[in-house]
């Protein structure tokens, strides 16, 4: 049985104080969690193993899904996937992204899982996300306290790869992420986001926080859909996802 290492757990009810609270620690000793679907884990194989868990449940700020004074769309980072999912809103105007939170791993998941969540997800590699172990034993890898990468021979680079569905969907939707840190508040697009680096590929430091994703609003005639490739049609990550936009004028064309 994996058991999870000993951390102190902290429930901070602001942004502010959530920030305030991983800030105080080395970057790396310190995590943020939202519906812990993927850091969870990831502390049972010793991935990661912070002094300190900063939980995002208590966090109101974080929740809720809004219409914006643009008639775009406000989503908390703490917004579940089941609610992105099945929000008429989200449904309406942004398939894309609802298809995409739909087809999240399984429903127990997607009910804990959270939008912000999956934007932030860690890279996966068959040879990282292993217990600690299984790792030990092959000499670890680059990605984690080893030099090593299993995957390219001699490689310089760590290619652990993104497995967010939701990342394509948001591109495709010109969205925007809003964070707060401890040198205050930044945005990103999303399609500006990521960085070819599988040991951290984005553009964000780890103390950093993901509030809320902004949409724009989409025109009259928008049209939306996302498709993923995996071993199995439910549970699995996406080996290939891809979001599709189309916009038809007033004439349907």
């Amino acid at each position: 049985m994996l058991r999870l290492p000993k951390f102190a757990l902290v429930t901070p009810r602001t942004a502010a104080e959530a920030v305030a609270a991983v800030a105080a620690h080395e970057p790396g000793r310190a995590l943020y969690v939202a519906g812990g679907t993927d850091l969870v884990p990831n502390m049972k194989h010793e991935l990661f193993t912070p002094e300190l868990v900063v939980s995002l449940a208590e966090v109101a700020e974080l929740r809720g899904i809004t219409e914006t004074p643009e008639g775009g769309l406000r989503i908390g980072a703490m917004s579940t996937l089941t609610q992105v999912a099945e929000h008429a809103a989200v449904r309406a105007r942004l398939p894309a992204l609802a298809q995409a939170a739909s087809l999240v791993s399984g429903p127990q998941l997607r009910n804990m899982g959270t939008l912000g969540g999956n934007v932030m997800l860690d890279t996966r590699c068959q040879w990282y996300n292993q217990s600690h172990f299984w790792r030990k034993s092959l000499g670890y890898c680059m990605k984690k306290d080893g030099t090593e990468c299993h995957v390219v021979k001699g490689g310089s680079r760590c290619v652990a790869a993104a497995s967010n569905d939701s990342a394509p969907a948001l591109m495709s939707l010109d969205a925007e992420l809003r964070f707060l840190g401890p040198a205050g508040e930044r945005r990103l697009k999303v399609d500006e986001f990521f960085q070819a680096d599988g040991i951290w590929n984005k553009k964000v430091g780890p103390q950093e926080l993901l509030v809320e994703i902004l949409v724009p609003p989409p025109p009259a005639g928008h049209r939306g859909a996302y498709g993923k490739l995996r071993d199995r049609n439910s549970i699995d990550f996406p080996l290939f996802g891809l979001a599709a936009r189309l916009d038809l004028d007033a004439d349907g064309r």
